[in-house]
């Protein structure tokens, strides 16, 4: 015979402590690589959340899967202030241009966690892979709203989404290694080479994409839930 037990909600509750905890050691964690760098030990991460190294690997199973959450994170930084740059009212071009911006002026606030996210993934496993399918699927769905609007085959728009997320992780990681232009420039550039790459792919249909600029055209687009 089963026994039946109650639920008081002490597992959702404990869930729930779980996660909020979990945030305030990621949160911890950022600062520490924000303070020390890219080459932070896991007791200088514990030691910014006050806690030793046991408790911390209570909330998450090794080194790996702390520096997923800080990927996440990360991620997560750089989708919101992408996708509300980009959803502003604005000329097409300029809103291409502000996402470009959010993005360059989002790694640059946090230059050594960016940096020790791309590290680690150029040694061994991939603490951004979560964040970049995060941003490469919302990006695949603004694109094909967008060329949909335009009557474009957006069949393209998921290839394209991981395109724009590969370009910018490198081009992010070259600019924070080497600082040779200022951030305007390297803004401008970036911007520069994303929206010809969106302009010429509209092109190829005979579309021109600063069609969106007309009223008939243009309509809201909503984020997608995350």
């Amino acid at each position: 015979m089963t026994r039946k037990v109650k639920d008081d909600g002490r597992a959702s509750r404990w869930d729930a402590h779980r996660e909020t905890r979990r945030a305030e050691l990621v949160a911890a964690a950022v600062r520490a690589v924000d303070s020390a760098g890219a080459e932070v030990s896991i007791a200088d991460i514990a030691a910014e959340a006050g806690v030793s190294k046991p408790v911390l690997y209570r909330y998450f199973a090794d080194k790996a899967e702390l520096h997923g959450a800080v990927g996440m994170w990360a991620a997560r930084q750089i989708l919101d202030a992408v996708v509300d740059a980009v959803l502003a009212p604005a000329p097409t071009r300029q809103r291409v241009e502000a996402g470009v911006a959010a993005y360059v002026e989002t790694i640059a606030e946090h230059p050594n966690v960016y940096l020790l996210l791309v590290r680690q993934h150029t040694g061994g496993t991939d603490p951004l892979a979560d964040g970049k399918q995060l941003i490469a699927a919302t990006f695949a769905r603004l694109l094909g709203d967008t060329f949909g609007r335009l009557g474009v085959d957006a069949a393209g728009a998921e290839p394209w989404a991981h395109s724009l997320v590969g370009i910018g992780e490198s081009a992010g990681q070259w600019w924070l290694d080497r600082r040779t232009m200022s951030r305007a420039a390297f803004t401008r550039y970036l911007s520069e080479f994303v929206w010809h790459a969106l302009e010429g792919t509209t092109a190829e249909y005979g579309v021109d994409l600063s069609a969106l600029d007309r009223p008939e055209i243009v309509t809201p687009l909503r984020k997608s839930p995350r």
